[in-house]
């Protein structure tokens, strides 16, 4: 079946499934498969659950006319995706970088959606499944798209850009994450990068964060929008940020419920892309005002009397070392750390651990606790826990009060568990 016959199913059916747990009546079912699964094995299942029709790519599990037979089911989602993607003419913004791309993604849609019909990424399906999942969820009412890319090797956000066609980019920023994949950090900087390589050959503009020295070489040859601290088409500054980040810009006060200053670059990156598309300045104020951060994303939760910053959705060494700087500058009396395991970071892992224990040694902490990972692997003076659950038993003794907590660690780390039981 060619990509334009299985898009015409696609009108009739606009709803994509690659599970059957999920899958309702209708639903197009394309069984996709990894190292651990084969979506193939349950085709069968979806078009019994309801699905209209089940894309396959082993002709072992064809059941009749339901079925369509492709040579590789993913290969044919993507380029499913790039059809259909090919049918709009309105902005496509990708956002990618190492740090603060959900958040920025999240800040961007919020500041948009005042103005215009804008589909976004669900939480941060930024992924070769993700992304075309993404775009096929774009209707026809669409004014903008904002479409985030995650990577962690080479040639990836250059796949990804070959079929969301972006026609505006921002890179957040490069730092250490994923080194297990990329290699480096010049290779992490010319992964990232390769989101500007389509934008320059495509005469795409990016919103380029201007502090960043490293972005203003990568940029060249661009349409720019600038932004940052000193210099740009959107100059701002972090006002205070204890607990919460606010923003002064050219005169517009934002108080945001963003935990850190290190925040400040997503919302100068979100006011830059409102005012481009001609947002007007109070809608961008009340948008990113009234955006609350969840799923463990710099959220500020009270209990009892004690204050707990919780950022444990995901961590590498830039961000860690951020908010670590960051919290030993809020104003309390009593702080403890919790940090967990940093992933994907090969050979430089060892290296980038000591480092965070060695900049905790520069401040005073009530209490600090590191967990799993390779913490395990290093001497430090500081409690040490395998894993969270371990480190919620010991949190849970310690019947803190009047304290301030910092609980941040990579996602496979699950540090969230640590306020399991409290």
């Amino acid at each position: 079946m060619t990509i334009e016959a299985l898009y015409q199913l696609f009108l009739q059916h606009p709803s994509i499934s690659t599970d059957t747990r999920t899958i309702r009546t209708g639903d197009l079912y394309f069984a996709l498969k990894g190292p651990s699964f084969n979506g193939n094995l349950f085709a069968r299942q979806a078009l019994q659950k309801g699905a209209a029709y089940a894309v396959i790519d082993e002709a072992a599990q064809a059941a009749g006319d339901k079925t369509i037979l492709v040579e590789d089911t993913l290969q044919t989602l993507q380029e499913l995706a790039k059809h259909h993607r090919q049918t709009f003419s309105i902005p496509f913004i990708a956002i990618t970088g190492s740090n603060g791309k959900t958040t920025t993604k999240e800040l961007i849609h919020q500041v948009l959606s005042g103005t215009y019909k804008t589909y976004t990424t669900q939480g941060n399906l930024n992924n070769q499944i993700g992304v075309p999942l993404t775009l096929l969820k774009i209707r026809r009412d669409a004014g903008m798209a904002v479409v985030e890319m995650g990577a962690n090797h080479l040639r990836e956000i250059a796949s990804y850009c070959s079929y969301a066609l972006p026609t505006h980019g921002i890179i957040t920023n490069c730092g250490k994450a994923h080194l297990e994949g990329f290699g480096s950090e010049e290779n992490i900087r010319k992964g990232k990068g390769e989101l500007y390589d389509f934008l320059r050959e495509h005469r795409g503009t990016a919103f380029v964060m201007w502090d960043y020295a490293y972005l203003q070489e990568m940029s060249r040859g661009l349409t720019i929008i600038r932004y940052g601290t000193a210099e740009g088409e959107v100059v701002g500054r972090a006002k205070q940020s204890d607990p919460f980040l606010e923003v002064e810009i050219d005169g517009l006060l934002i108080q945001t419920q963003l935990v850190g200053a290190y925040n400040l670059p997503n919302v100068l990156a979100a006011v830059a892309v409102g005012r481009h598309f001609s947002v007007p300045d109070a809608v961008i104020k009340a948008a990113i005002e009234a955006y609350r951060p969840s799923n463990s994303r710099s959220q500020l939760i009270e209990q009892g009397s004690n204050k707990i910053v919780l950022d444990a959705y995901n961590a590498n060494p830039s961000s860690m070392q951020s908010a670590i700087e960051n919290f030993a500058r809020m104003h309390a009396t009593s702080k403890v750390v919790i940090l967990g395991g940093m992933a994907e970071l090969g050979s430089q892992s060892l290296q980038e651990h000591q480092a965070l224990v060695d900049l905790l040694k520069r401040y005073s902490w009530k209490r600090v606790a590191l967990v799993g990972g390779d913490f395990l692997q290093i001497q430090h003076p500081y409690s040490s826990f395998p894993n969270a659950a371990a480190a919620a038993a010991w949190f849970q003794e310690q019947h803190f009060t009047d304290t301030h907590i910092l609980i941040k660690g990579s996602r496979s780390m699950q540090m969230e568990k640590v306020l399991q039981f409290t």
